[in-house]
């Protein structure tokens, strides 16, 4: 048996259809920033994706730059406060 077959046979009943695969870049290019500016015109699919790892990169710097930013006002707060106390009750 091939493997091309043996594939198949182990993923027929998770196969994603065409129109599922359209349905879900729609939803993923409303929820882009860019896309959303853009219209609702149709996006090619590897653009949608470009666009998504794109958005993904900066959301991650910006979340490294809030949690450096965070953790240097916790170290030049007064760590008796309540204040201080409950916010790192929060990030646990």
């Amino acid at each position: 048996m091939s493997s091309r077959r043996s594939r198949s046979r182990q993923s027929g009943s998770t196969r994603i259809t065409d129109e599922q695969i359209n349905e879900l870049m729609s939803k993923l290019q409303a929820v882009l920033p860019e896309a959303r500016r853009g219209g609702n015109d149709r996006v090619p699919a590897a653009k949608v994706l470009q666009e998504t790892c794109s958005h993904i990169r900066r959301l991650r710097r910006e979340v490294d730059g809030l949690s450096e930013r965070l953790s240097e006002l916790l170290h030049s707060a007064d760590l008796n406060t309540a204040q201080a106390a409950f916010i790192r009750s929060l990030l646990m």
